[in-house]
């Protein structure tokens, strides 16, 4: 099988040492099935608050700088993604799918058993000064995101800017944590040197929403206020609207009173990303769907389908409001205390621009609509894929 190659010795399945490690399982419980984590992987569990029920499978990754497979639909070519699993528990996550892989569920597991990558700063550093590293942008928070909670223990988001500043390389960020405000110095200095683009993901502002479907996340005016403190130090800060859930978030009242929030917080442009629901994801959405909302069960299939994306003709007409709230609200231009809406410019492109030319990526597209191109930031296109 294909990942085989990632079982568990039998000495850690058997509840053995290895090491001085701790082992993932006693003994008593050889005959549970584990999960498809790394070799040598070990697992925690903590009891202090916000830890309740979680294990965290501690494993030495062979990369962290992923490149993206060609046949995506997104702009840019690499990643880093320190976690899977993830806190947050989004109901409508598109990263749930990837648990399976491991033969974890897709639910409850996903939410629950988070795989840490202990040595992605070091890994970060050694590409970074690889002989055939370009220098190229690199997204992170693009399958689960990098503040989660967990990031508060295990600190491993400080290293990898760290690494990417030393280098010189532009990155960006998306996230609904507000753990980012901890490295603010540091993306500072970062963005001194490079091109560093940071966005916030906030699909709505309705209080009840958000604790049904993104119970582990801080609430939405919170993660408006950290894109407010990213913007007041100059870091050039926008929001991914996302996302934005049919019939529950999506009336025209809704979508101005986010808007304005969103505006509020100085946010230099704004994405609206309609709620996507892929295999593994969708089965997850369908069961919430049903036992708090019945009645629109029927409406989300017929809107569906067997597509994993609404219509194009409903993606364009979101699209459309949201553009026209974004210059109601006069989101993109630069406001008072909010850093004149620039990001600090990069006093030397480092050692890593003499390899070439950083292609810069852009949105995709999802409708005639899609997005106002003059208010998007170029390393936006990475916040698709978390949804």
């Amino acid at each position: 099988m294909r990942w085989d190659n990632l079982r568990l010795d039998d000495q850690l399945a058997a509840g053995q040492d290895v090491g001085g490690s701790q082992t993932l399982f006693p003994a008593e419980r050889r005959d549970v099935a584990l999960p498809l984590i790394e070799r040598g992987a070990v697992a925690r569990t903590f009891d202090t608050p916000g830890f309740g029920g979680m294990t965290f499978y501690e494993v030495q990754a062979k990369s962290i700088v992923n490149r993206v497979p060609e046949a995506s639909r997104m702009p840019f070519r690499w990643t880093i993604n320190p976690y899977r699993g993830c806190q947050h528990s989004c109901i409508y996550c598109y990263a749930r799918q990837s648990h399976s892989y491991l033969e974890l569920d897709t639910g409850a597991d996903f939410d629950t058993k988070v795989v840490v990558k202990v040595n992605a700063p070091e890994l970060v550093r050694k590409k970074m000064t690889s002989p055939g590293w370009q220098g190229e942008h690199i997204a992170m928070g693009t399958n689960v995101d990098c503040y989660q909670r967990a990031e508060g223990r295990y600190r491993l988001m400080p290293g990898i800017i760290g690494a990417l500043k030393e280098a010189a390389n532009p990155f960006s960020i998306l996230t609904k944590g507000t753990l980012i405000l901890r490295d603010i110095d540091l993306l500072a200095e970062a963005a001194e040197i490079t091109d560093v683009g940071l966005n916030v993901s906030a699909g709505f502002i309705d209080k009840e929403l958000w604790r049904s479907v993104e119970p582990g996340t801080p609430a939405p005016e919170r993660r408006l206020e950290a894109c407010a403190t990213l913007n007041e130090r100059g870091l050039r800060c926008g929001v991914l609207m996302g996302p934005v859930v049919p019939f529950l978030a999506d009336s025209p009242a809704q979508l101005d009173a986010a808007v304005g929030q969103i505006a509020a917080a100085g946010a230099t442009h704004v994405l609206p990303i309609v709620l996507h629901l892929r295999p593994g994801t969708r089965e997850w959405f369908f069961r919430w769907l049903g036992a708090h909302h019945p009645g629109l069960v029927g409406r989300y299939l017929d809107l569906y389908g067997r597509s994993a994306y609404t219509p194009k003709s409903y993606q364009a007409r979101i699209a459309g409001q949201v553009r026209e709230l974004a210059d109601k609200h006069g989101i993109g231009r630069p406001r008072p205390g909010y850093g004149h809406g620039r990001r600090p410019v990069p006093k030397h492109l480092g050692p890593q621009a003499v390899r070439g030319p950083v292609a810069v990526p852009r949105p995709p597209t999802a409708g005639p609509a899609a997005a106002e191109p003059a208010a998007l930031s170029p390393v936006l296109s990475e916040q698709l894929t978390l949804l």
